[in-house]
């Protein structure tokens, strides 16, 4: 069961056992049950790899790092945010002074493709000259990537997770900086308003003119501002609690204890549903926590609550019908992609699993859905690309039993 009403104590909601492949998501029909009664089934998405997205080869000799965050705007287009420090030794061979060898290079930070798979441009990332002083050539402080949102207006949003890190970053549409937030090695505390605690995600209330962050690596709160001044409006920790400063050598996730009152490191990402619901990915507690916009605690769902350490909750996306019927979370420990029903939270089932082929996942990171409903699934360590998975539709079948 799962509780939906804030200041009762949750109850545990443990996730089934992987019903999907990569290929295709193939779900068995149901038999009819002892006196000729017929089990009831669910609607269950079926998606299928697609190995024509992107189009590869990538410009440059390109070879991605960690893909920390991913976006869709309004032209349907798929925004990456990568790390370019992250590659392998011999990854930028081609760009060091004089080239190493004929491949390769890595690309900047931020990459935008279009619904093809073909990129539209690419900027962003340190100075290429002192590529580890962590400045743009502008001379900003540019962030270590992680997480990305492109707001309506084009305006491109970064947090960033590195150690000591305390910024948000609004850029324009080509990588131009407007306004940053926070000063680095500064702040680190859920009461500081001015800010920021390693921020995993962001994502812009268009309705409001907000932007909310997960924040983050090192805080353990949603902390919400104006997207246009940056300005304090609210925060809170998970259930809605206030959020505390608990050092991270003190707090172990305990799958067999009482759910944490407080967010573990990292709160992940954030996300708005069209019916006005904050969706919180608290990943090492292997849970996704519901709100309203002021921060009252709706109801939550664990995701493979036995996972331990690296979590089993690293981002979500909604599917793209108008009521955004499922709810879809990339699960990085188990290397996979979890399908849920988002009016009560149901694990429907799960498709993908861990591989370095086509179709397979190392760590699922990030992930984005086109307006089709396709989704596009980032990877991280051991990964560092992106892959489509085609929607095709939904098919009759039992869900994952929990």
């Amino acid at each position: 069961m799962m509780t939906s009403i804030a200041g009762h104590h949750p109850r545990r909601v443990v996730a089934g056992v992987s019903v999907g492949v990569v290929a295709a998501l193939l779900l068995s029909w149901a038999a009819p049950r002892a006196g000729g009664a017929v089990e009831a089934l669910d609607d269950i998405p079926v998606f299928e790899f697609d190995p024509t997205w992107p189009k590869l080869p990538l410009p440059n000799h390109w070879i991605m790092g960690n893909v920390a965050g991913m976006a869709s705007d309004e032209k349907g287009h798929i925004w990456v945010i990568q790390r370019p420090l992250s590659g392998n030794m011999s990854d930028d061979y081609a760009q060091l002074d004089p080239p190493a060898g004929e491949c390769c290079r890595m690309p900047p930070s931020i990459i935008e493709f279009d619904t093809a798979g073909n990129v539209i441009q690419a900027f962003g990332g340190p100075d290429p000259k002192n590529p580890k002083g962590k400045r743009h050539p502008d001379g900003f402080e540019w962030p270590r990537e992680h997480g990305l949102f492109v707001d309506r207006k084009g305006h491109v949003w970064t947090g960033s997770d590195e150690e000591g890190s305390s910024t948000i970053t609004k850029l324009t549409h080509d990588g131009k900086l407007i306004k940053q937030k926070g000063t680095f090695g500064k702040g680190h505390s859920n009461q500081d308003t001015e800010n920021f605690g390693q921020p995993a995600g962001l994502f812009v209330d268009e309705k409001a003119n907000e932007v909310y962050v997960a924040d983050g690596y090192h805080n353990r709160r949603v902390i919400v501002m104006d997207a246009d001044t940056l300005a304090f409006k609210r925060m809170w920790g998970a259930y809605g609690n206030v959020p505390k400063d608990i050092p991270k050598s003190e707090y172990r996730y305990n799958p067999d204890g009482p759910p944490s009152q407080q967010f573990s490191n990292p709160v992940h990402c954030v996300r708005i549903s069209h019916d006005d619901l904050v969706y919180v990915c608290d990943r090492v507690n292997d849970r996704i926590q519901v709100f309203k916009k002021d921060g009252t605690f709706v109801k939550e769902q664990f995701v493979a609550p036995k996972t331990r350490g690296f979590g089993s909750v690293h981002d979500i996306a909604f599917s793209t019908d108008p009521e955004q019927r499922f709810l879809y979370v990339a699960d990085g420990a188990n290397r996979k992609v979890w399908m849920l029903r988002r009016s009560d939270m149901a694990i429907l089932g799960s498709f993908g699993h861990g591989g370095h082929y086509a179709g397979e996942f190392a760590i699922t990171h990030a992930m984005a859905a086109d307006s089709k409903g396709n989704l596009y699934v980032g990877e991280t360590i051991g990964g560092n690309r992106v892959q489509r998975f085609l929607f095709k539709g939904t098919r009759k079948g039992r869900r994952s039993s929990n």
